[in-house]
């Protein structure tokens, strides 16, 4: 196989952004469908993108379009019948997170990867494939920093995305599956251990309306590990200077601190306000290496007919720890594992 033909589902805010990739910045890979509810969107990729086959239908596509496989960029409540769907069907199965809103969807996508060894299955757990993450990673493997016992982690939007984050609280699971959920990947990543029990506080600060829908608009959770590690994860949709994503890992022998600051690029500006640098607007800019890795990754797997290394189990891992962290903040007590 010297190219993957791809079906791609969804093309919102950044569905359109994993379309264009695959499109245009993946060699290997060959954008062949896509699927829609909204004709605008299927107009802007016969236009832009100039895929040849359009669908109005899921069933349709995987029914009729010429594809290996399905790259699922809907809505999260759409992701596990999707992904269980198109794995029955016969193809490779790229989702993005969360793999699933309850835990049932999760053990029904195991089972059905477990029941399709020959088609290759990933979760789109983005920064594990940034190269500051990767680097990082690496470090830590290495013992650079003896052994690690604490991640601070957060995912902070800018304040305008609030209102357009409303939308997807009804179903995408609240503010923890939604923003947490990377957090809690690269905590486990990182600590290489599971967590055992989580604390959970937060509440709507600025905007009210997420408090009638039982979410918030800041959090922050405390982790222990079973291995006695700890992580502090925090979200805030409410950042007004820009996308702010930084993760610490602090060792028996150093600290690793990545992103810490959002800044665009190594400019510094100074004039009549200070010193000050222009910051990184939204997760895709900030990410935009790792989306563009994790495809890539994604279509050598299928070629090079070999397994990617986030398996299914990494998705449930987030979605029950993510639940867990929902349960807490709403009862306002521990949760235990």
């Amino acid at each position: 196989m010297e190219k993957v033909k791809i079906g791609i589902v969804g093309l919102g805010r950044l569905g359109k952004r994993h379309a264009f990739n695959l499109a245009n910045l993946v060699p290997k890979a060959n954008l062949q469908a896509v699927c829609s509810l909204n004709e605008a969107e299927l107009e802007w990729a016969k236009k832009e993108l100039e895929t040849p086959q359009l669908f109005l239908s899921f069933e349709d596509m995987l029914a009729h379009a010429d594809i290996d496989a399905v790259w699922i960029a809907s809505s999260s409540v759409f992701h596990a019948s999707q992904a269980k769907t198109a794995l029955e069907h016969g193809f490779h199965v790229f989702v993005e997170k969360p793999m699933g809103v309850t835990l049932q969807e999760c053990a029904e996508i195991e089972h059905a990867v477990q029941n399709h060894q020959d088609q290759v299955f990933l979760v789109g757990f983005v920064r594990r494939f940034d190269p500051s993450y990767r680097y990082a990673k690496e470090l830590v493997a290495t013992g650079a920093i003896g052994t690690p016992f604490l991640v601070r982690s957060q995912t902070c939007d800018l304040d305008e995305y609030a209102e357009f984050q409303l939308e997807f609280v009804k179903t995408g699971g609240g503010i923890f599956l939604d923003m947490n959920v990377h957090d809690i990947d690269l905590a486990r990543w990182f600590i290489g251990s599971e967590i055992k029990e989580i604390y959970a506080k937060g509440a709507s600060y600025v905007h009210p309306e997420f408090a009638k829908l039982g979410d918030a608009d800041n959090t922050v959770c405390l982790a222990t590990f079973e291995n006695g590690a700890m992580a502090i994860l925090s979200a805030s949709r409410t950042a007004f200077h820009g996308h702010d994503t930084h993760t610490e890992i602090v060792g028996s022998k150093g600290i690793l601190k990545i992103g810490m600051t959002p800044r665009r690029n190594r400019v510094e500006v100074f004039d009549s306000m200070g010193v000050h640098s222009d910051c990184i607007r939204d997760f895709y800019e900030r990410f935009e290496e790792g989306f563009i890795a994790e495809a890539r990754e994604f279509i050598e797997c299928i070629i090079e007919g070999r397994k990617p290394e986030i398996k299914a189990r990494d998705g449930t891992a987030a979605t029950r720890i993510g639940m867990a962290m929902t349960e807490s903040f709403k009862k306002g007590k521990v949760v235990y594992m």
